[in-house]
């Protein structure tokens, strides 16, 4: 028997599913109401129902939109092992999984309806779905044994738990169970189906297929009788010393490979579907259960909290040594901005705006949306008058890329054709989540989160260049000529300077760090070295850097002896048979080790030595943070 709950005029409906008419019960009767006895209703509903609905032409709701509680259960092992490896962590379990079947309550307010939107959990970038199977209890019950539990069981139907990966890893911090990362929805649907309906193994495990797909793509499938633990098991563990009410829901866990976190692989992202975005249409499927058919849709940014104090924690002073300024935006020549970001650490970076008769260029954007679009709105008054008609990427790193989707559709987006490559194999914008949220152990955790934690990735879409460069290319602004360089290999696989010739302006992207140490992530270093010297010969009156305050030549002069300055330090060392980390943690800085971030030396070092040795071997993004984080610690000790 499919027992379904519907929308009517006067409110919720339940009737009897027979093939595709829905055979209604009497008025006024919830699934609730009659969970202990749904032989007998369901054959009188059958007999003489209250009305007939046509399924096509029914809403249908959860089947127990309001259940007394939900606990999601965790049957499937492998599903708990395939998490831990996808997020750094061993495949092994503690063996406490293997004696105890787990559990958590989740919300039973955020219950949806097979083909109801789902709000993505405000603030979050990580967002996922795992295809579970629900049992619901249809009698009460106190200290049943695995065989009685079993009989209590009034029906089953699909359950999707929907998770804030991101949110989650921040719960998992606190360690005392979930929170925000499961409290947004919970899918039930399309209807219950009574045990007698269904397949189950020898064993008594329930054995129907499941499928999981998003937008079409098949994601994950499975059988359910791989449960490590059986509803009858879960349900008697979770009824010791509880009276256990009708209607309340038990998840089986995520069927494995039935959701996304599952398929990450922080060292090839190449298969990784990406999470869940506002449109994304997620579709569940189970043998003898239905489907459900949900689009996820974007949900209002979640109001900020400060942070309370913490006590002993060491203040993390930082004042760009090049001198302070302040945040917003700064006329620098005439019909020429700035939008500055302090201190010009990491992802505190610049921006610029060109304007010309009617039209206006921007350079580049910044680190996450708020950021940009509260540069865009201080902005408006120009561009209200002057339209965005260009908009110019220097380089592919997020924090000068990803607040591209705010401005204006037909704003033609330009980039250098490295800058462009580089966009579609780096890391995609919502993993940058990563750094914020990831246990990388006690010393790159902090580092990373006082430097990433202030940021927003939820939400971004990485918008790509419409047209895309070789060497130089001159662009026309209302008539205003603008003049676009790649200086390139250096700090990226391509650097773009934006130079205005008629005001004597130069926007160096990060090819220049003001007060805050330059990072090396493509090198050679002397092309880098050479592109100062580029950027000197267009005789710049005002400097605009990708990160820190407004400059001149001296600025550029400055950056050019600093990488002088590293590679003569580690040449020595390399001379002298130093080995790469001897060297990074060995370098004398000199005058530059006020330089904001100045670990970055570790990255350059690795560099350098790269170009000296190209046996050396290289190291990923996060081996390198490691090293910095190393680096830092030693330098505050």
């Amino acid at each position: 028997m499919r027992l379904v709950t519907y929308a009517a005029a006067d409110g919720e409906r339940v009737g009897v599913l027979d093939h595709d008419l829905i055979h209604a019960l009497p008025r006024g009767t919830t699934l609730l109401d009659v969970l202990d006895r749904l032989p007998e209703v369901g054959a009188r509903a059958l007999a003489a129902p209250d009305e007939v609905v046509a399924l096509a032409e029914a809403r249908l709701k959860a089947p127990v939109p309001r259940p007394p509680s939900i606990r999601d259960c965790l049957c499937f092992l492998d599903h708990m092992s395939n998490c831990q490896v996808a997020t750094g962590g061993p495949s092994t379990l503690d063996p406490t999984w293997y004696r105890v079947p787990a559990f958590y309550f989740a919300n039973p307010a955020g219950v949806l309806g097979p083909h109801d939107d789902v709000p993505i959990s405000p603030g979050s970038a990580w967002f996922d779905f795992e295809l579970e199977i629900a049992a619901v209890i249809g009698t009460p019950g106190r200290d049943l044994t695995p065989e009685q539990a079993v009989e209590h069981i009034a029906g089953y139907t699909i359950l999707c738990d929907w998770t804030a990966r991101d949110l989650q890893g921040v719960d998992a911090r606190l360690k005392i169970g979930q929170a925000k990362g499961k409290d947004g929805a919970t899918t039930l649907g399309p209807w219950l189906v009574t045990p007698d309906e269904l397949p189950f193994d020898a064993s008594g495990r329930l054995a129907v297929e499941v499928w999981a797909e998003v937008n079409g793509r098949l994601v994950g499938g499975g059988f359910t009788d791989t449960m490590d633990w059986s509803f009858g098991e879960v349900i008697s563990y979770a009824s010791r010393g509880v009276e256990l009410r009708p209607g309340d829901v038990f998840g089986s866990g995520t069927v494995p490979g039935c959701c996304l976190v599952e398929h990450v692989n922080f060292g090839d992202l190449s298969g990784f579907p990406g999470w869940l975005k506002d449109g994304d249409v997620v579709v569940l499927r189970a043998e003898g259960l239905g489907e459900v058919r949900q689009t996820v849709r974007a949900s209002p940014r979640p109001h900020a909290l400060p942070p309370r104090p913490e006590p002993g924690a060491r203040p993390r002073r930082r004042v760009n040594p090049a001198g302070s300024y302040a945040k917003g935006l700064h006329r620098v020549a005439e019909d020429v901005w700035a939008w500055l970001l302090p201190d010009g650490g990491y992802g505190r970076s610049n921006a610029g705006l060109v304007v010309g008769d009617g039209a206006s260029l921007l350079v580049d954007t910044l680190y996450d949306l708020p950021l940009t679009a509260e540069m865009l709105a201080g902005m408006a008054e120009i561009t209200d008058r002057n339209p965005l008609r260009h908009h110019v990427l220097t380089h592919a790193n997020g924090d000068h890329t990803h607040g591209g989707q705010l401005l204006p559709a037909d704003a033609r987006v330009v980039a250098a054709e490295g800058t462009a490559h580089e966009m579609r194999t780096e890391l995609p914008p919502e993993m940058t989540t990563a750094l914020q949220i990831m246990d990388l152990g006690p010393t790159l955790t902090p580092y990373l989160h006082a430097r990433f934690a202030d940021f927003d990735f939820a939400g971004i879409r990485l918008r790509t260049p419409d047209e895309t460069f070789t060497g130089s290319l001159a662009l026309s602004v209302g008539g205003r000529e603008v003049r676009l360089l790649d200086l390139g290999p250096a700090h990226t696989a391509s650097d773009t300077v934006v130079h205005v010739p008629d005001a004597g302006v130069l926007f160096a992207g990060d090819l220049l760090f003001i007060g805050c140490t330059p990072i090396v992530w493509s090198g050679p270093i002397e092309n880098w070295i050479t592109a100062c010297d580029r950027m000197l010969a267009l005789d710049p009156q005002v400097v605009v850097p990708g990160h820190g305050p407004l400059t001149d030549a001296a600025g550029i002069v400055a950056v050019q002896g600093y990488l002088r300055h590293v590679v003569a330090e580690t040449d020595a060392f390399f001379a002298a048979g130093k080995d790469f980390r001897e060297a990074a943690f060995g370098v004398d800085l000199g005058p530059y080790r006020e330089w904001l971030d100045a670990e970055r030396v570790v990255v350059n070092v690795h560099q350098r030595y790269r170009e000296l040795d190209p046996e050396q071997p290289a190291l990923d993004r996060f081996a390198l943070f490691g090293l910095m984080a190393e680096w830092d610690r030693r330098a505050q000790a």
